[in-house]
């Protein structure tokens, strides 16, 4: 079982060992956050906004880099075109067990957001609380697919690569060719994970920027009306792929961690006696 702290350690799921992050108080003393990154992201990545909202929520933190990416065991590529189906019905149960999480809440982004609604709407999930998502996919759209074109030549120029070498190290091909090469793949056109929307009945919040390149309103709009239990969504204005990331504290990206907070008000299952707003500027 992961021990609460903020260090980094690796778990080992499917004979696979996967770098983790633990923030805050252990599985055994409060509900836990699970922080699920984006295609390109790993631990690192999320920054210091899990161990903030650890804190500003009371909860516990789970932080960890998927297969491949960060520190993690390297992948096997090509990565399949359902890889995120593996990731949300089979490593992401594997995790929580390994860690031994009680009582969590999904916090997924991008790519991650799917896989957090495909564990949520597609298995048992005894210990889900509540799921929040920023700029979720789930369907493809041509949108999407043009970012990532644009990313693959940024990669192939060099630049992109230098950048996500400083987070990935020698996962740095894993990381960007699993993303990309399962995206671009023809057969990814026709990805869609809708059907697992009504299967989720936990409290669902589904943040998206207004002007997302990776993705349209009608991801959330899907969202909220496909999923069993219902669902909050929230269009950012000014606010582009990560919600919870912004230049500065004028900059509407940092709008997102408001909407964290009112997610308590929703579920307060999700954090005994802590649903209220957090407090101001704890974010």
């Amino acid at each position: 079982m992961a021990e609460a702290q903020s260090d980094r350690t690796f778990l080992e799921v499917g004979g696979k060992r996967l770098e983790t992050v633990w923030h805050g108080p252990g599985p055994d003393q409060a509900p836990t956050l699970v922080f699920l990154h984006e295609g390109l992201g790993c631990v690192e990545l999320w920054r210091d906004f899990p161990a903030r909202l650890s804190e500003a929520a009371g909860c516990g933190a789970l932080v960890y880099s998927r297969l491949g990416y960060g520190r993690s065991d390297p992948c096997d590529l090509p990565r399949p075109v359902d890889f995120m189906h593996d990731e949300g019905l089979t490593v992401l149960p594997g995790l929580l067990d390994a860690a031994g999480v009680r009582e969590c809440v999904l916090i997924g982004h991008s790519d991650g957001g799917s896989i957090a609604l495909i564990y949520a709407g597609g298995t048992p999930a005894p210990s889900l609380r509540g799921v929040i998502t920023e700029a979720a996919h789930v369907f493809c759209e041509e949108l999407t697919l043009r970012s990532i074109r644009e990313a693959r030549e940024a990669f192939r120029e060099g630049e992109l690569r230098r950048r996500l070498e400083k987070y990935h190290g020698s996962n740095t091909d894993c990381a960007f060719w699993g993303w990309n090469g399962a995206w671009l793949n023809p057969d990814f056109k026709a990805w869609n994970i809708e059907a697992f929307l009504p299967g989720i009945r936990a409290p669902l919040l589904a943040l998206q920027g207004r002007d997302d390149p990776y993705g349209t309103p009608a991801q959330i709009e899907s969202i909220v009306r496909g999923a069993g239990g219902g669902a909050e969504t929230v269009l950012l204005p000014g606010c582009g792929h990560t919600p919870h990331q912004g230049a500065g504290p004028g900059d509407p990206g940092r709008h997102g961690p408001v909407h964290y907070g009112a997610f308590f008000l929703i579920a307060p299952a999700a954090a005994p006696d802590r649903a209220c707003l957090l407090p101001a500027g704890a974010l």
